[in-house]
């Protein structure tokens, strides 16, 4: 799984669930930051959303959920 690719599953269960436009979410999501898997063994990414309270929310509780299904990413 590749920051790009975690990208993606952002996107589409975004606007699955809280519908608006890709260019929109991809705007309030930003680029992911990737850390060393050695300073940051259970989950290495995280967003820093920013948009409305409503929009960050929706990031937030997304980024909750699939830290545990996709707790490592590259930076590839």
């Amino acid at each position: 799984m590749t920051a790009a690719d975690l990208t993606d599953i952002f996107l589409a269960a975004l606007i699955r669930a809280h519908g608006s436009t890709k260019a929109r979410w991809r705007k309030v999501l930003g680029r992911p930051r990737v850390y060393d898997r050695e300073t940051h063994p259970h989950c290495n990414w995280s967003f820093a959303p920013s948009g409305s309270v409503v929009e960050v929310a929706a990031v937030e509780n997304l980024a909750d959920r699939l830290r545990g299904e996709y707790p490592i990413v590259s930076d590839g």
